[in-house]
């Protein structure tokens, strides 16, 4: 079997250009045993905890790994790197293993770095990758859940809170049929989950993270 290249492996424009998020970006489908769905109180007090921290977020940086799961493939394929984020919404994925490349998220316009050869798009003027840049900009602060675009279910599962965001816009469904974000005790996002609608899934691990750490500029230049 033909191998993919590696811009193909991390960054597939045709299926809402999402490496990470090839952010976002997430855990098995099918494992739903120890998932239980909140209550109407739980769901309000989570929703209100992530608020408040997402409020008071201005900068984050943290390590990542990140699983690709293609159903063609024995194994999934995976990715290490650094993540950073600034307010509003600057957000640069920067991918050290296997391959060196960077995606930032700025202005609308999404650059990529493909070991030094650049390009970049316009997101504004596509609705799809509009939505695509809210979406990774907010999964990552934690923040999605008075997204129009979305249906909301809260679950709880293995002692942590798991949110589900399907998308309503059948535009937007055709390429993105569930995001998932897993918080921790601090309404941190430790986990997104992106699943396509073929099944085919990016699962994204963070670690190591700091909160509100000054942050140049330059770490967000293209």
């Amino acid at each position: 079997m033909p191998m993919r290249s590696k811009s193909q492996l991390i960054l597939n424009p045709t299926k809402a250009g999402i490496c990470l998020v090839s952010v976002l970006l997430i855990l098995g489908i099918g494992n739903l045993v120890a998932q239980k769905k909140m209550g109407q109180t739980e769901a309000a007090a989570l929703k209100n905890k992530v608020k408040i921290l997402s409020a008071n977020t201005e900068t984050i940086t943290s390590d990542f790994v990140q699983y690709k799961h293609l159903d063609f493939l024995s194994n999934d394929i995976a990715s290490t790197g650094k993540l950073a984020f600034k307010s509003p919404d600057r957000v640069k994925w920067a991918y050290t293993e296997p391959f060196a490349y960077s995606i930032i998220f700025k202005n609308e316009t999404l650059y990529i770095n493909d070991d030094g050869s650049k390009s970049a798009m316009d997101m504004a003027s596509n609705k799809i990758f509009k939505q695509l840049n809210q979406l990774i900009t907010a999964s990552i602060k934690g923040d999605l859940f008075d997204a129009d675009e979305f249906k909301v279910t809260y679950y709880q599962k293995d002692g942590k809170s798991e949110v589900h965001f399907n998308p309503t816009d059948p535009q937007f469904s055709e390429f993105i049929k569930s995001f998932q974000l897993t918080f921790n005790g601090k309404g941190e996002v430790e986990e997104v989950k992106m699943i396509e609608p073929s099944d085919d899934y990016t699962h994204i691990i963070f670690s190591n993270r700091s909160t509100n750490q000054p942050l140049s500029d330059a770490i967000f230049a293209h």
